[in-house]
């Protein structure tokens, strides 16, 4: 198992923080973000790292170099063009050869242990991928997951509109007092997933959507397991999360 994390993004909610350097750079207990997340990828035994690198993309290549200091393998990929997650994987390829790979956001944080638990949810059973959701009765929030009783993918919509939300209601995938089930953007991806992406076309965004993706491999009939993540989940969106972790136990 091969890791590619994305830290393309300067992440602009975080003002005169990112100046001068990448988001998944800012520290947290004194080390960058990236690190941290490292470190828990190497808990579950991966020691081979792709990093899409883009804003100050030297900040982070001079920092983990060849990844030697932390007893790992590290190759970067620069994306030239922020133009979405679905391309940003692709930088990858190479790297990923004929392996599984887990691919993460560089600035989402959970409990080392998460990945040893997604590795092995994986080996379950033969699947194309695997997600981790968390759960919330709020079905405003991003990405809703929709899981079949063995909680495999059914059914993902990202970012629903009003309209879309009252459509799953009406066709019983969203019940009153159920939970409502959302993308926490860290996955596993066979090789398979790069036939798909070089098949998007941008969305109404004006992004290639790494859903998108998803969705399309999802009607060709690959199967993909679903993870609910335990205990802590946080998306590093602004100053205040950042903040807030200083007093949080990362382990």
């Amino acid at each position: 198992m091969k890791a590619v994390i994305l830290a393309a993004g300067k992440g602009t909610r975080m003002g005169e923080l990112t100046s001068d350097l990448p988001k998944p750079m800012l520290r947290v207990h004194g080390k960058p973000i990236l690190e941290h997340i490292i470190t828990g990828l190497q808990s579950a035994g991966i020691r081979e790292f792709f990093f899409v690198t883009g804003y100050r993309a030297e900040v982070i290549e001079n920092y983990f170099g060849d990844g030697s200091k932390l007893g790992i393998k590290v190759q970067y990929g620069r994306q030239l063009v922020q133009d979405g997650t679905g391309k940003a994987p692709e930088l990858a390829k190479k790297f990923v050869g004929s392996d599984d790979f887990v691919l993460t956001y560089g600035d989402i944080l959970v409990k080392p242990d998460t990945y040893k638990q997604m590795i092995a949810r994986y080996g379950e059973q033969p699947v194309a991928g695997l997600l981790t959701c968390t759960g919330s009765e709020d079905v405003t929030k991003g990405g809703l997951l929709f899981f079949d009783k063995t909680f495999c993918l059914c059914k993902l919509v990202e970012k629903p509109t009003v309209a879309q939300i009252e459509a799953l209601r009406g066709e019983g995938y969203l019940k009153a007092g159920d939970t409502a089930w959302y993308n926490a953007g860290i996955y596993i991806f066979k090789p398979l997933l790069f036939e798909f992406t070089a098949r998007l076309e941008k969305s109404p965004r004006g992004e290639y959507e790494l859903t998108d993706a998803i969705i399309a491999m999802l009607a060709s009939q690959h199967r993909f397991a679903g993870l609910e993540i335990q205990g802590r989940w946080v998306d590093v969106r602004d100053p205040q999360v950042l903040a807030s972790l200083e007093h949080a136990q990362l382990d």
